[in-house]
């Protein structure tokens, strides 16, 4: 996932680099909803929303909620994992990669998807429930953050991402580039 901040990536030789190819059979397609960019600190760096019929929070209620689920499920994986004898106190922030972790849930309206980088950068996929697994979706949106906002020398890190390049390339890899699920 790409981070960016008041300039666009496109004034940036735009053809410097192409788009790493998405992994085959990971994509979403038209079954892609809404998609969320965490920074380490709870701070939505990116919203994007391709299908969303109902909207019953303003943008600041739901990215609090989305990201206060996110640390829940979290913590409550960490501390229910029977392969750890040391569990912790609930609720005491882990860092990435510690702990249980979860890759997705599902309910009958929406399946949501979700993989944390080392830097303890978030990426949350919300889609159709009968959608398969994304974690290479979401590993393939984590390559196109570092390689059009992350190397972005315009990016400010931790400021929210608006580059053109990135999101077109995100929204090829989700319509055009991928096939449904």
């Amino acid at each position: 996932m790409q981070f960016f901040s008041g300039s666009s990536l496109t004034s940036v030789a735009p053809e410097a680099t192409p788009a790493p190819a998405a992994p085959p059979g990971t994509g979403t397609g038209a079954n892609a909803q809404v998609l969320y960019v965490f920074n380490r600190n709870g701070v939505c760096l990116l919203y994007r929303e391709w299908h969303r019929p109902l909207r019953t929070l303003d943008a600041t209620q739901d990215h609090k909620l989305m990201f206060g689920l996110l640390y829940s499920l979290r913590s409550f994986t960490a501390k229910i994992d029977p392969t750890t004898a040391e569990k912790g106190n609930l609720g005491v922030p882990l860092l990435p990669g510690q702990g249980c972790s979860f890759y997705s849930f599902k309910t009958n309206t929406y399946k949501l998807n979700f993989m944390e980088s080392p830097s303890g950068i978030k990426l949350i996929l919300i889609t159709h429930p009968r959608t398969g697994d994304q974690r290479d979706s979401l590993k393939h949106i984590y390559n196109l953050y570092v390689e059009y906002v992350v190397k972005n020398p315009l990016y400010a890190p931790g400021g929210p991402i608006k580059c053109e390049l990135f999101n077109k390339h995100l929204d090829q890899m989700l319509w055009n580039v991928c096939v449904d699920t």
